[in-house]
Order: C-alpha cells, then sequence, then structure tokens
C-alpha cells in the first residue's frame, strides 16, 4: 500500500468556494510519467517539472508532509506535498476526495520508492461537494454502481478496464471488416413498420406527420434496401430498442452489428462470425482460450456445426421431425414443460423444445443450424431440407451471440412469410412481424444471394472481459426510475 493510502470521504463542510479558471494547461498524465520516469532510483528528483490534472482519490497528512493521490483517465500518480514548498499547505490538505485539480511540480521518487509529483503549484478545477468513496471500498451496492457510472469509473478499476475494453472491440470490429471492403452507413431508427426481428417495439408519436412511428428493433431491412441499391457488403453497428424484459442478458436498449454481403450464402458467414471473434480474442486478450462465469472457453476456429434437430435428439434422446402428427409435437413441448400456444404450428414447437431442452447447454461456440421455416420470415428454403431454412445461431457459453441467415429473395415468397407473420399477431404474437410493402417493392428490383448477419455487441463484449450481466458492459443501463425527494 502506498504512503499516501487514506480514509477520508466527506466533504469538508464550511470551505469557501474556490474560483475556477477556465483551463487549465497539462503538460502530462499519470502513464506517461510512469512510462517516462518510472526506474529512476528511489529518493531521486528528476529536475523535470510536469503540469498534471485529475481526481484527488487519496491523501494522508503526516506532520508537515501530505501525500496524496491524482488519478486521471489513464492512470494514478502519487502527488507529495512539504509546507514550506507548497503553496497554501493548509487548503491543500483540506481538499475533498473526489476534487479535481491541477498540479504543477518537479517529478520525483521518494524514498520508499514511490514516484510522485512535488506540490509546487495547484488550483481546484472542480469540487465534489458529495461525499465521493475511495479506492479501497469502491461501491459496494450494484444499483448505485449502475445509477452513478460517473462515481464508479473512478472508484472500480474493473469498470474502467471493462469500457475501454468494449471501445477497441468497436474499433476493432469495424477496422477488420474495412479491411475486407465492407463500407459502414447509417439507417433511421424510427420506423414506419417494426420489421427486421421478432420483437415487441417501442411506439412514439410524429407530430408534423401526424403518424405513429417505432423505434427500430433491427435495421435489417434497411440494409437489405442498400444491397439491392449496389452496396456490396455492407455493415452498421446500431443502437436498437426492444420493449421487453430486463434480466443478466438483456437490455431494452443495445448495439448489435447488422452486415450483409452480396454473393455469399450462410457458410460464408459463419466462417466470417468465427474469424471475428477470434481475430478480437488474439488483438485484445493474446489468446482464444479465455475463462468466463469459472469455466474455461475456447473461442478459436473453426467452430462446430450441428443441425437444431441433431442437439435436440443429442440432449434429450427422442428425434423429432416436422412432419411428426402436431398433436405428438405438443405433448412432447408440454411433457418438457413447455407452455403452449394454440396456433403454434410444428417448426414453433421444434424451436421451443430446442431452447428449452438444449440452448443452455450449448458451452463451446457451436453455429445451430437449419431452423424451420415457420419461425424464420427472412431466411431463404433451405437447398436440401424441405420445411427449414439456411438459418444459425451462433451459440456461445449456453447465450446466443448471433443470428444469421441466408437471405429470403424472392419478393412472392417474403410476402407470403410476412402475412403469414400477420396471421400470427392476429392470433395473439405481438412479436410478429408486419407486411413492409416497401421493403418488397425493393425486392422486385432484385436482391442477388446475400448472407446476412447480426450479433449482439454487447454480449460479445461480456464474452471477451468475463463480465456475466449485461449491466456490466453497458454504460447506463435502463433501470427503475429513480424517485428523487
Amino acid at each position: 500500500m502506498s504512503e499516501s493510502e487514506d480514509t477520508t470521504t466527506e466533504p469538508s463542510p464550511d470551505r469557501p468556494a474556490p474560483v475556477i479558471p477556465y483551463r487549465f494547461d497539462r503538460t502530462a498524465s499519470a502513464a506517461s510519467i510512469v512510462n517516462e520516469f518510472g526506474e529512476i532510483e528511489d529518493g531521486s528528483e528528476t529536475g523535470h517539472t510536469v503540469s498534471i490534472a485529475g481526481r484527488l482519490m487519496l491523501r494522508r497528512e503526516q506532520g508537515k508532509l501530505a501525500f496524496g493521490v491524482l488519478a486521471d483517465s489513464s492512470g494514478r500518480i502519487q502527488l507529495f506535498a512539504r509546507s514550506n514548498s507548497t503553496p497554501d499547505f493548509d487548503s491543500f490538505t483540506g481538499l475533498n476526495l473526489g476534487d479535481w485539480i491541477g498540479v504543477t511540480g518537479q517529478v520525483m521518487k521518494t524514498r520508499r520508492g514511490e514516484l510522485s509529483v512535488s506540490v509546487d503549484a495547484w488550483e481546484v478545477l472542480a469540487t465534489a461537494q458529495r461525499p465521493f468513496p475511495d479506492k479501497w471500498h469502491g461501491i459496494s451496492d450494484p444499483d448505485l454502481r449502475y445509477r452513478q457510472r460517473y462515481v464508479d469509473l473512478w472508484v472500480t478499476d474493473e469498470a474502467r478496464a471493462t469500457f475501454t475494453m468494449r471501445s477497441k472491440i468497436m474499433s476493432l470490429t469495424r477496422r477488420w471488416l474495412e479491411d475486407r471492403d465492407f463500407i459502414e452507413v447509417e439507417t433511421p431508427v424510427f420506423h414506419p413498420i417494426a420489421g427486421g426481428a421478432a420483437a415487441r417495439p417501442f411506439t412514439t408519436h410524429h407530430n408534423a406527420l401526424d403518424t405513429e412511428l417505432y423505434l427500430r428493433i433491427a435495421p435489417e431491412l434497411y440494409l437489405k434496401r442498400l444491397t439491392v441499391g449496389g452496396f456490396e457488403r455492407v455493415f452498421e453497428i446500431a443502437r436498437v430498442f426492444r420493449n421487453e424484459g430486463i434480466s443478466t442478458r438483456h437490455n431494452p436498449e443495445f448495439s448489435m452489428l447488422e452486415l450483409y454481403q452480396a454473393y455469399a450464402d450462410y457458410g460464408d458467414i459463419m466462417e466470417l462470425v468465427e474469424q471475428l471473434v477470434e481475430h478480437l480474442a488474439l488483438e485484445l486478450l493474446g489468446t482464444t482460450e479465455v475463462e468466463w462465469d469459472g469455466k474455461p472457453l475456447s473461442l478459436a476456429a473453426p467452430w462446430r456445426r450441428a443441425s437444431m434437430l441433431e442437439l435436440i435428439t443429442e440432449f434429450t434422446g427422442q428425434t423429432f421431425t416436422l412432419d411428426q402428427p402436431i398433436d405428438e409435437l405438443r405433448a412432447a413441448a408440454k411433457g418438457f414443460g413447455i407452455p403452449v400456444e394454440d396456433y403454434w404450428g410444428p417448426g414453433k414447437l421444434l424451436l421451443e423444445i430446442y431452447e428449452k431442452t438444449c440452448e443452455s447447454n450449448l458451452w463451446d461456440p457451436v453455429f445451430v443450424m437449419d431452423y424451420p421455416k415457420e419461425v424464420s420470415p427472412l431466411s431463404r428454403d433451405h437447398r436440401d431440407l424441405p420445411g427449414f431454412v439456411e438459418r444459425f445461431e451462433g451459440i456461445v457459453a449456453g447465450r446466443e451471440l448471433c443470428n444469421a441467415f441466408s437471405e429470403l429473395l424472392d419478393p412472392a415468397e417474403q410476402r407470403d412469410r410476412f402475412e403469414a407473420q400477420e396471421a400470427d399477431r392476429a392470433a395473439g404474437d405481438d412479436e410478429a412481424m408486419a407486411v413492409d410493402h416497401d421493403y418488397l417493392r425493393a425486392l422486385e428490383f432484385g436482391l442477388p444471394p446475400t448472407g446476412g448477419l447480426g450479433i449482439g455487441m454487447d454480449r460479445l463484449v461480456m464474452l471477451l472481459t468475463g463480465q456475466t450481466n449485461i449491466r456490466d458492459v453497458v454504460l447506463f443501463p435502463t433501470l427503475r426510475p429513480e424517485v428523487f425527494d
């Protein structure tokens, strides 16, 4: 523990308000000082003067000396103040934890070997008017961490590291795709029709047009319009919104990577996914062998490929087909504890059986392939399996990471699928899609063979940072409204 350990957290009560400057000339960061001077001898002075700025996180007085820790976005550095050389020494020792200060002084190392900056000049840049947690205790209440992320980032090193990693994942993903000739675009957040995924939307009203709009649940249909328009490789890292429950893996507002590649099928997209995840793991972690939730996990390509029906047989010991009498499938689903709706067809029943018995048990990455057409309204018919489509979901550590398929190209078939979805909606499925007439018109201009993909980026960040709760990778997760007095 450094010389500057402290437990003071309460703001000084009657401190006069300081004069806050409009700017501060900073010449160094904590990390740059450590990188340049970290190896100097104990008890030595460098003669090199720096100006640094950040929050005062720890402080301790020892007679005519005072020690503090200044934290900035790059790291932490000790401050060393002397009563005979630090201006207004008493005021310096009266600073609150969490106060922003600017300090100018010489880089030195104490006799105990603590790299420091002597406080030869200082000024307050902002005051912490609420008690600020110290580094050693942090914030123990998770709900408080999520509500006051602006404090959590200072006192929880893991949180800062996680969100730094998140930024790198987003940046590296963009670079990796751009190196493969994908272009990034932006599509509308307000949609006149909620489409592109099976989910319940948020609704809003546009006053000038006097019309109902939906926050997008997926950018899919707009991105495929762009493929019709000639963008052969296109992607968007989009904020999407689904009016659904909140859990350790669901937040109503989240980030999704969607991409479309012309002249490709779902086999090409499988290779893209496993190569992208392997690349991110190697670049950021230096290995594809990671640990998640206390268990080893290999992200190395290639990943296993297995059909949905194959996995149901593997985990239940029973064989199911689309051709079975529907009463048998209903009875089997109920036997697994699945509440069955009357309007479900055999494809929906098979999906429910798979999700109940298999998905959470899949640990190492696997591409679950070949879904029933009934539950895949935007996917192309399987070239070899009647009643199925060329669709896969990437499952890692028992959770869906991505969803992808060979895209449905035929506008007449797409219209039939949309109309079947509307029938489901009328029967009670509030996540079913509506007919998107403009998208059908776009398909009539011709969509070439195309592979499409959606990756939940929050879940990918969880995977690569070892977090098991989505709130720990979303800076400001959705929470129940706070009541203020």
